[in-house]
């Protein structure tokens, strides 16, 4: 049987292997511009992972393409989004035409600068032909650290290599990955590999990237909406004055773009192999004095870093800047849970067999069995302010060690028991009262946080000497944000949670059915940002005093209803990796964790949250109607045995929870199905639908 024939991949820094599903860059992670891997380099050295021919230098130098003799098309991508830094942090050694050997020296990155430019400076290897070429792309044990040539990755050739070229086996050295003799590169070898970097053009390929730059053009809101433009590698980087005026899901489905994506002021359209061509129509129609010269100065780039609104990025009006002040919000929150959103969904699903197996008596909370499950059930949302630090801080360029230490102080162990006792919740800070908080489980206070990192750290270091900056800014920076967060952020949650629970006990006690419809609708939006701890005392106190809570049953509900707007996800949704989340995120809110719904999918495409939301206020009107009462803490559909009326058994209470949950389930399910999502929202994945 004839062994398929591989080709190995060098690692072209030093550094630390990443999947590509982990880099921070959603056209790269979802293997859109085809399969490979990343390395996080501890060096700026770029040599070359194959030998071949050097086919593309990119104007801003963050990149280098390859095309090997056996047809492979290799594209070594310098950083994240640092086509904006003009090149300036990289020098190139390569020229379009060179032919060079695998280890070769390609570029050199300068790591500090790409550091103050807070750009990630992540090295990406990907074969940008290989749905056609590849029937894999075998990568080495990621998250290990590996030197520069080591040979880190396996591409498994769908086709046969070209004549005299070698192919590598299990037993050939990593210095000799694709080596080719100097006749090869001279003779008919180099120009098969030429004919494979270089797709056919068709007779109307002029044709369709002028209609395709056209329809680009008038959907970013046509030239009166744009300020200038510019490509890297991949993408057309547009300057808009108005970014709500782009039709992102039409540009994203439109026939030759891959995706749509915002960031750093700049409306970016992902095309692929063929930017330039797509670029040229666009110059053509709009006229050089659209070509974006200033977009990589130092300037501009760092202005753009620090996060700072310029004409092109910040809207106009109160209405759009709110808009646009929630969705940044809203997209940090989402951002930097999605690492963790499967785990949360595991947790979650843990969480509602324990409650079932106590609830029926085949566990008690003092056995040990319990609390080993309970443990495992219960980390991952007790220290989530450590995580979301890490990931929040990745996301808005702050240092995620730092801002991991700040979830840790917040949930230390001392903290956390003052706080759960109202003698000593109020304390005082260097004379400063300030009222202790739970943040076990907190999203919002870590967003802050992370987002004040980036500038207090930008100004210690403009006070502390560069050779005393490594011992006293990170514990400077953790102390700042710490006390902002514990003497500021948590007091005024506290105060606006508490007044919002007096408000909805009055409303309560004036109307079961009204409270019903203003908790369901809200509470989902209170927990988004650490509100509804003023309403569970109130809960906790119904159970201990009256031995029951209607209160808790309305709450169950909003469980139940988020639940069952992700279930509709699943179910509309073609896209395999949205369907698995969304599965998972379904049970886990119906044994009574709404999180990996809420930040993996619901808040992401808000319009589902808003239409689960609706149908949580009327089945939360239902559930006040029907005066639904819950004896226990837990609810949501696994929580069903706490709606069995002690000493009476199933009954009138209990068919009330059947008729409001399922009621709120089915309503949930309906209008997010019919009203609240479609596969047009995915951008991310048009070219899947397609």
């Amino acid at each position: 049987m004839k062994k398929a024939a591989t080709r190995r991949l060098l690692a072209p820094v030093a550094g630390r292997v990443l999947a590509l599903a982990d880099v921070q860059d959603p056209v790269f992670a979802t293997a859109t511009m085809g399969p490979g891997f990343a390395i996080q380099p501890t060096d700026g050295r770029v040599v070359a992972p194959v030998s071949g021919r050097v086919t593309v230098v990119a104007t801003t130098k963050h990149a280098v393409g390859l095309v090997t003799a056996s047809g492979l098309e290799v594209l070594v991508h310098m950083g994240i989004d640092t086509v904006d830094l003009n090149g300036t942090p990289f020098v190139c050694h390569v020229q379009v035409g060179d032919t060079v050997q695998a280890g070769e020296v390609l570029a050199e990155m300068d790591l500090a600068a790409l550091q103050r430019a807070q750009k990630l400076a992540t090295v990406i290897v990907v074969v940008t032909n290989g749905q056609t070429v590849l029937d894999d792309l075998i990568v080495a044990a990621t998250d290990q650290m590996v030197t520069a040539k080591t040979a880190v990755a396996t591409a498994v050739l769908a086709v046969t290599p070209v004549p005299g070229a070698q192919v590598v086996t299990s037993t050939t050295a990593a210095s000799d990955v694709e080596l080719e003799s100097e006749s090869e590169s001279e003779s008919g070898s180099k120009s098969k590999a030429k004919s494979k970097s270089k797709p056919k053009s068709k007779p109307n390929s002029t044709s369709k990237y002028a209609a395709l730059a056209t329809s680009i053009v008038t959907n970013v809101g046509g030239p009166g909406n744009v300020n200038s433009v510019i490509h890297c590698i991949t993408r057309l980087r547009f300057y808009l004055k108005d970014e709500h005026r782009a039709q992102d899901a039409v540009i994203a489905n439109l026939d030759g773009v891959i995706d749509v994506a915002k960031a750093g002021g700049q409306y970016q359209v992902v095309i692929g192999p063929a930017v330039n061509e797509v670029y040229d129509a666009v110059m053509a129609q709009l006229g050089p004095a659209f070509a974006d010269t200033t977009a990589g100065t130092p300037t501009a780039t760092a202005t753009q870093a620090a996060g700072a609104p310029t004409e092109t990025d910040a809207p106009t009006g109160w209405l759009p800047r709110l808009r646009h002040g929630v969705s940044q919000v809203i997209g940090v929150m989402t951002a930097a849970m999605i690492p963790v959103i499967g785990i949360l969904a595991g947790s979650g699903i843990l969480k509602g067999i324990l409650a079932a197996l106590t609830g029926f008596h085949v566990l008690t909370v003092t056995s040990g069995t319990y609390m080993v499950l309970n443990a495992v059930a219960d980390a991952t949302f007790y220290f989530l302010p450590v995580v979301l630090g890490f990931t929040a801080a990745k996301k808005l360029g702050s240092d995620p060690i730092v801002l991991a230490i700040v979830g840790a102080i917040l949930i230390y162990p001392s903290l956390m028991t003052a706080a759960g006792h109202a003698t000593t919740a109020q304390i005082t800070f260097f004379g400063v009262p300030t009222h202790l908080m739970s943040y076990a489980a907190s999203v919002f206070p870590m967003i802050v946080a992370a987002w004040l990192g980036v500038s207090v750290e930008r100004g210690l270091k403009r006070v502390i000497p560069l050779y005393l900056r490594s011992v006293f800014v990170p514990i400077l920076e953790a102390l700042i944000l710490s006390v902002i967060v514990l003497v500021v952020i948590g007091p005024l949650i506290t105060m606006i949670s508490k007044g919002l629970a007096s408000g909805i006990l009055a409303i309560y006690n004036f109307s079961p059915a009204l409270s019903g419809l203003v908790i369901g609708g809200l509470y989902q939006t209170m927990v988004i940002f650490g509100l509804h701890w003023g309403i569970i005392p109130i809960v906790i106190n119904d159970i201990a005093t009256n031995g029951h809570s209607y209160l808790n049953a309305i709450l169950s509900i909003t469980m139940v209803a988020q639940g069952g707007a992700v279930l509709a996800v699943f179910l509309k949704s073609k896209n395999k990796p949205l369907k698995e989340i969304s599965l998972a995120a379904a049970i886990s809110a119906f044994c009574g964790v709404t999180e990996p719904a809420l930040y993996g999918v619901n808040l992401k495409y808000k319009r589902v949250f808003v239409v689960a939301s609706i149908a949580s206020g009327l089945g939360g009107l239902l559930t006040g109607l029907l005066h639904v009462n819950n004896y226990a803490l837990s609810g949501s559909l696994i929580g069903f045995p706490a709606f069995i009326t002690p000493g009476v058994g199933i009954g009138a209470n209990f068919y009330g929870y059947l008729i409001s949950h399922y009621g709120t389930l089915l309503i949930a399910t309906t209008l997010v199905y019919l009203f609240g999502f479609s596969d047009k929202m995915l951008p991310a994945t048009s070219a899947t639908a397609k």
